[in-house]
Formats: structure tokens, C-alpha cells, sequence
């Protein structure tokens, strides 16, 4: 069970220092390029220090397009959370059916065929 959750909690945790990494600047307009860039490449080393561990331990618990998936789906969750309590947009209701199309992938590649 925990060699099955732990790259999970890792793909989460990596997820978070990834949205901030591309997006987090956004609210920062006025800050110079060069300076974001610099600034996300130190937030995404985080990303990795995370994402390269979790991959390494999910794989053989998951296979690689298993794994990917669950990436995926985290990304859009916590992407969702960052866009409405960070940059404060609107979920709207198209998000949510793109995202169930999503989850129905997830069905398809985890399902035993």
C-alpha cells in the first residue's frame, strides 16, 4: 500500500512546486524576465527533487503511461486550486467537463483490459 501511495504524495508535492514555478509569476507582471526565469528555475529544482523520486519508486507499482496519468490528473487539481485561491479566476463549468473527459482516460488506461 505505501509503495503504491508514496509516489502519489511525491507527484502532489512536486505538482505544487511546479504550478508555482510556471505560473506563480503571473501575478508579478512588473518583474523583470530574466529574473522570473531565474526564480522558476530555482522553484522547479524543488519540482524535480520531488517528480525524479516519485517516478523512480511508482514505477513497477505503475506502469510509465499509468504513472503519466496520475501526473496528469494531480496537475489539473492542483492547478484548479491555484487558479481560483491564487490568481483568483473563475472555475467555470467547461473546465469541469474537460476535466471529467480526463477522468474518463484514467478509467481506460488503468482498467485490465
Amino acid at each position: 500500500m505505501i509503495r503504491a501511495v508514496a509516489p502519489i504524495v511525491l507527484l502532489l508535492i512536486s505538482n505544487i512546486f511546479m504550478t508555482f514555478a510556471w505560473y506563480g509569476h503571473l501575478k508579478f507582471k512588473s518583474t523583470a524576465l530574466w529574473l522570473v526565469i531565474l526564480i522558476s528555475w530555482g522553484i522547479a529544482l524543488f519540482e524535480y527533487c520531488f517528480q525524479v523520486p516519485a517516478n523512480r519508486m511508482g514505477y513497477g507499482v505503475y506502469n510509465a503511461a499509468q504513472l503519466k496519468t496520475i501526473q496528469e490528473v494531480i496537475t489539473l487539481l492542483v492547478f484548479s486550486f491555484f487558479s481560483v485561491f491564487y490568481l483568483k479566476e473563475q472555475f467555470k463549468w467547461n473546465y469541469l467537463v474537460g476535466f471529467c473527459f480526463i477522468i474518463l482516460a484514467v478509467f481506460f488506461i488503468f482498467k485490465k483490459w
